[in-house]
């Protein structure tokens, strides 16, 4: 049998990444960085197990248009116009400080104008897969920083146009009013295609959806997820424009549907694998032997990236008036080489503007500062230093002194519903009656849409999703309900829960009584079978039918429900101690034994008035033979006894002196 090259070098990259990351776990870097190594190990330039190829190319492509689909379903473009105005002008500052000052360095050192310009332009990208994947891990796209760091990167984007047609300028010459009025068409066309896209789409769209939903088929709705997504990057390249931007704009077109979370439990897993061979080929273009030949050359470029490219970004965001804290994170986020330079490279290679062995030395360096961008971006908030640097800074710019609520929304002590059919509803009643938050997750888009139109807090989503579940803020809920009728989806979704809450307690409803105990065993706090319940309901139909008296109907409905659950719970449920009741959790409970001295004993506790004297109660008394009795105010303190007091510190404290002190001593009292 004959092998295939494509998949021998996949199936290489998976073993490889797999192995660096468990050799790596304990150092507990992230997970981008790990993947960088591991294609910088299995490279052309580290072990050669893995030659670069152009399907490797292309694999890596498909993840990052995967990667900024996403980004556009959690941000959408309603949420970026909120701080999209301030961080327009802070973006292009960086984009132009970069240029200017890199396009300075570089002529200082000996290169021509050309070159300079051209590395202008390489400079001043930075990386949107890494960046952006590392803010959504932390839930940080729509913090302030956030948002200008998604707007820089978007006009890096757009500024991919005029250098592509540019570079060739500057390689061949041409009149500046030529050039000029080529970027001017090209930027044009590209612009006037994105608001066609935009506004067909947008209408188009959610009846698409709708319509491919309607056939209830989860592979449609991902294949037309798939098609809008690459659709709207393929139109955008068409028009000289990034795949990536174009992807980001099919995202940011679903986000404001109803199929915004539907979309990206679908996407996230092929996502995650795409974008993993994305990294894994990025660390394949690190060479090793040109940092080893050129150590001082790359480490200055490496600095310049992290340190040179992270102060410029930071005075971008203090022009927004941002935040210290903001600003710091902000600098950070912008401090490497990005993707695109790999795509100005070589066609600047093609132009024969630099030569080879520059070309490769500002690789190195570029790729080693996305090597180390992860782990800055892991170690910055708590980089509270920084935070003081800046802050004099912030005051001259006059920046907002509260970061956006954004930043700091939490939500917390929320009732989930998982179905929204006859008994979810009864549910979602319950929960509004008694004022309780709750959110609630439907995979039907036409329940979903008339339950928003009553006011109901629901989303169209994949319970099954740990995405989805994490955006739900499931590990701060205080119930989950699962009420759903397919078997096999309420299995996965108690694992999806699980998973990420292990203590939320999990209510489920399930039709067959056979299927409480795996869903138990699974994780479920407590299951109620339909059948069970259906039985017991028709016995109490019968019986009001046959006329019989309502104490036996009761007592043979009782008997039947102890009989099919005896084995996981009884029939009533059992009380509960102080610590599980959330009133009484507070609660002081401290106790005192009765001994020869004590002025309690041979007195009952309404004899020393303990009540009305201290506040404290008595909820239990031990005696010297360890039984527990009930408390009986008229029953005299014997020898041994125990008593147990519950109220607050002080009146617990008065209460114990009260009982304990010797005979010729004064009573206690406390003020009420």
């Amino acid at each position: 049998m004959t092998s295939i090259p494509l998949l021998d070098q996949v199936a290489l990259i998976c073993v490889i990444a797999v192995v660096v990351s468990v050799v790596l776990a304990r150092l507990k870097l992230p997970a981008v960085t790990v993947l960088l190594a591991a294609g910088a190990l299995a490279g052309p330039y580290g072990l050669g197990l893995v030659e670069g190829s152009h399907a490797i190319e292309m694999l890596a492509e498909v993840g990052v248009v995967l990667l900024l689909f996403t980004i556009g379903l959690e941000l959408s473009l309603d949420k970026l116009r909120q701080g999209a105005k301030q961080a327009l002008w802070g973006g292009l500052f960086q984009i132009g400080a970069t240029a200017l000052v890199t396009l300075g360095i570089a002529q200082l050192i000996g290169y021509n104008f050309r070159q300079s310009v051209f590395l202008g332009f390489l400079v001043l990208m930075s990386s949107t897969a890494i960046v952006l994947r590392a803010l959504g891990a932390r839930g940080e796209l729509d913090a302030p920083h956030g948002r200008f760091i998604v707007t820089t990167l978007i006009l890096q984007d757009l500024f991919v146009v005029p250098a592509v047609l540019l570079v060739p300028l500057l390689a061949h010459g041409g009149s500046p009013t030529e050039a000029g009025i080529e970027i001017g068409k090209a930027l044009g066309k590209a612009l006037l295609l994105v608001l066609v896209v935009w506004n067909v789409a947008k209408y188009l769209v959610p009846r698409v959806l709708r319509w491919v939903d309607a056939t209830r088929s989860r592979e449609s709705f991902l294949m037309a997820v798939i098609a809008l997504c690459m659709g709207t990057a393929w139109l955008t390249y068409l028009a000289g424009l990034s795949l990536a931007l174009g992807a980001f704009l099919g995202g940011a077109i679903v986000a404001d549907t109803d199929f915004r979370h539907r979309a990206m439990t679908d996407v996230m897993p092929l996502r995650d694998i795409f974008i993993s061979i994305f990294f894994v080929s990025l660390g394949m273009l690190f060479d090793v032997e040109m940092v080893i030949q050129h150590p001082v050359v790359v480490t200055l470029l490496f600095m310049g990236f992290l340190f040179g490219k992270g102060v410029v970004a930071g005075l971008g965001a203090l022009l927004t008036r941002l935040p210290a804290r903001s600003t710091w994170l902000a600098g950070v986020g912008l401090a490497q080489f990005g993707e695109f330079g790999f795509v100005l490279i070589i066609l600047g290679q093609r132009n024969q503007i630099l030569d080879a062995p520059s070309v490769q030395v500002v690789l190195s360096a570029g790729i080693a500062s996305m090597f180390a961008t992860p782990l800055f971006l892991k170690l910055a908030p708590r980089a509270r230093w920084a935070e003081k640097v800046i802050t004099p800074l912030t005051r001259l710019f006059h920046a907002r002194k509260e970061v956006d609520s954004a930043e700091h929304e939490t939500v917390a002590g929320h009732i989930i519903v998982i179905g929204f059919g006859v008994a979810g509803k009864m549910v979602v009643r319950a929960l509004s009656s008694f004022e309780l938050p709750h959110r609630v997750l439907e995979m039907n888009a036409r329940t979903v849409r008339f339950a928003k139109q009553r006011g109901i807090p629901i989303e169209y989503a994949d319970a099954t999703s740990t995405e989805t579940l994490r955006h739900l803020h499931i590990e701060q809920a205080r119930a989950v309900v699962v009420v759903i009728n397919d078997p096999g989806a309420a299995m996965r979704v108690v694992d999806s829960i699980r998973r990420i809450s292990p203590e939320v307690p999990l209510l489920i409803r399930t039709r067959y009584m056979g299927e409480r105990q795996a869903l138990l065993q699974a994780g479920a706090t407590d299951v109620v079978a339909d059948e069970v319940e259906g039985g017991a309901e028709m016995v109490m139909r019968l019986s009001s039918l046959l006329e019989v008296p309502r104490n036996l109907v009761d007592s043979a409905v009782e008997r039947e429900r102890a009989l099919s659950m005896q084995v996981q719970r009884p029939l009533v449920a059992s009380p509960k101690g102080f610590s599980q009741h959330r009133e009484l959790a507070a609660l002081n409970v401290d106790s005192v034994v009765v001994h020869e001295d004590s002025r309690g004993l041979g007195r009952s506790v309404a004899e020393l008035e303990l009540r009305s004297r201290t506040n404290a109660s008595v909820v239990a008394i031990r005696d010297a033979h360890g039984q527990l009795l009930s408390v009986d105010p008229k029953r005299p303190l014997s020898l041994g006894d125990v008593v147990f007091l519950a109220g607050s510190a002080s009146d617990i404290d008065a209460a114990i002196e009260l009982i304990d002190t010797p005979v010729s001593g004064s009573f206690p009292t406390v003020e009420v």
